[in-house]
């Protein structure tokens, strides 16, 4: 199933989650308000976009390579189908010493991904090789 459309909440000075350019896979996701993130820590920011993720898909939240790049932030989350609350990302300035990132209101935070998934039932089995039929080549290593 091709996604033509997804409903997206804005609260009050959340922005409108956008693609930078028209094939990006991302769509990016802004800060709401100016946020200080200290070197060697994190900060939660409640971007006020909430968005219905179809049945059958994923939001995944992912660094923004630039910023991961050029100033050590990083940040991962998964939103589940079913979820309608605000997106709330935790961002990490992994930088070493006094280097402190600002972002401003409007400034890009994290991009997320529309990814369809699979959901099948887990079947609890003695060994991986019965569920197979042989073992791996890897195994455990």
């Amino acid at each position: 199933m091709k996604l033509e459309q997804i409903k997206v909440k804005l609260d009050e000075g959340a922005k409108m989650p956008e693609r930078a350019h028209t094939d990006d896979a991302g769509l990016d996701i802004f800060a709401p308000h100016s946020v200080i993130l200290p070197a060697g820590k994190s900060a939660t920011v409640d971007t006020g976009v909430h968005i219905e993720i179809p049945k059958g898909y994923v939001g995944l939240l992912k660094s923004k390579s630039g910023l991961n790049v050029r100033h050590s932030i990083t940040g991962e989350g998964v939103i589940d189908h079913g979820y309608t609350g605000s997106i709330t990302v935790k961002l990490y300035n992994n930088s070493k010493g006094e280097k402190i990132h600002f972002f401003e209101k409007g400034d890009k935070l994290i991009q997320l991904l529309i990814v369809p998934i699979e959901t099948p039932k887990l079947v609890l089995v003695e060994t991986i090789k019965e569920l197979y039929g042989c073992a791996t080549e890897r195994g455990d290593n």
